[in-house]
């Protein structure tokens, strides 16, 4: 599996929260948004990891204007963390990009990964 970081806050965070979580044989990348989008939608990457302050402007409008909003979901707001139960209905929904604020990131990472892992 390949995942890339984007996003406009804590990428090396993100980063190293996934690598906490991911098999080993998982290759986590940083990059710019418009980069890590394009890996998306060229298969070069699997899933698409972003942080901001709001969960879903910085962390996901590259991803949402080159892959689509159908593809993206926003984890987790300010104020407003998805319940599991919600986060593992994105992942099912087959989203490949998703935001949250870096607050949110130790609560929402092993979530998701747990879950594109199945």
């Amino acid at each position: 599996m390949k995942i890339v970081v984007g996003g406009q806050m804590d990428k090396e965070n993100v980063a190293a929260l996934l690598r906490k979580y991911v098999s080993a044989d998982t290759q986590i990348t940083i990059q710019s948004d418009i980069q890590a989008s394009m890996a998306i939608k060229t298969g070069a990457a699997d899933y698409y990891f972003g942080a901001c302050n709001t969960g879903g402007g910085g962390a996901l409008a590259m991803a949402i204007a080159i892959l689509g909003m159908n593809q993206c979901a926003t984890v987790a707001m300010p104020g407003n963390i998805k319940s599991e139960a919600e986060i593992i209905q994105e992942v099912k929904q087959g989203k490949k990009a998703f935001g949250f604020t870096p607050q949110a990131a130790e609560t929402v990472i092993p979530i998701i990964v747990r879950e594109i892992q199945k």
